[in-house]
């Protein structure tokens, strides 16, 4: 079964997911923390990690120099065993991090390699893990079905070069729908993150459809009549 990961910032949202069995792990991103108002990053983390000890937790670096970049990551995975420090596939240059990628490994840094989008990256990616701790390698099927392009065939063949690091698992990022969740179990891909609107939906599982449409039905009239609407 596939594991589900809660995906945000916002501290109560968090806490309560992590209330859910369903949930095996959160992640996170600067763009996030910045939509939720956080300001003090350290703090909102080990708040988080005060709460949450069994279940893996991804917080990103964020600087764009790699020697930075790697400092950062060394706090971070410093905060507890179950942190895993994303760092993005490359920096604002465009310039890979794969060295930096291999040389955490080697360190014994758990890493989520974020912001996969092509099968060439998950290959250097999976290269560069090899031999090291647990990581995840995110590949945001999300964003790529946002560009037209089919993520399912892709994922697939993810799933296949990684099998070079046993230590990898393959995560699906940026689900636009519910229908996503099922597209990644049905491929096998180890994990998707998710908001937690969408994680909810999962409750809807099977749902007569005939009563879904008599729901549909109901909403509608009820805002139309809340909204005073005359003709």
């Amino acid at each position: 079964m596939i594991k589900l990961f809660a995906d945000g910032a916002d501290k109560q949202g968090i806490l309560d997911m992590y209330k859910n069995p369903r949930i095996d792990g959160f992640t996170t991103n600067p763009t996030l923390m910045r939509k939720a108002g956080i300001t003090d990053y350290v703090t909102f983390a080990k708040e988080i990690l005060d709460e949450i000890t069994d279940k893996p937790v991804s917080f990103e670096v964020f600087a764009d120099e790699y020697e930075e970049m790697e400092q950062q990551a060394l706090k971070i995975s410093k905060w507890g065993e179950n942190v895993y420090v994303k760092i993005p596939v490359m920096n604002t240059k465009k310039i890979p991090s794969y060295e930096l990628i291999r040389h955490l490994s080697l360190k014994g840094v758990k890493i989520n390699i974020t912001a996969i989008m092509t099968l060439e990256q998950v290959r250097l990616v999976s290269e560069s893990v090899i031999g090291g701790p647990s990581c995840f390698v995110s590949v945001f099927a999300g964003r790529i079905a946002d560009t037209g392009v089919d993520p399912v065939p892709l994922m697939r063949q993810a799933l296949k070069i990684l099998k070079i690091a046993p230590n990898a698992e393959l995560l699906w990022a940026s689900p636009r729908e519910v229908f996503n969740v099922y597209q990644a179990e049905s491929i096998g891909c180890h994990i998707i993150t998710a908001t937690n609107d969408i994680l909810k939906k999962l409750n809807m599982k099977a749902k007569d459809l005939t009563e879904f449409s008599q729901e549909t039905v109901q909403m509608f009239y009820q805002d139309a009549q809340a909204s005073g609407f005359k003709l």
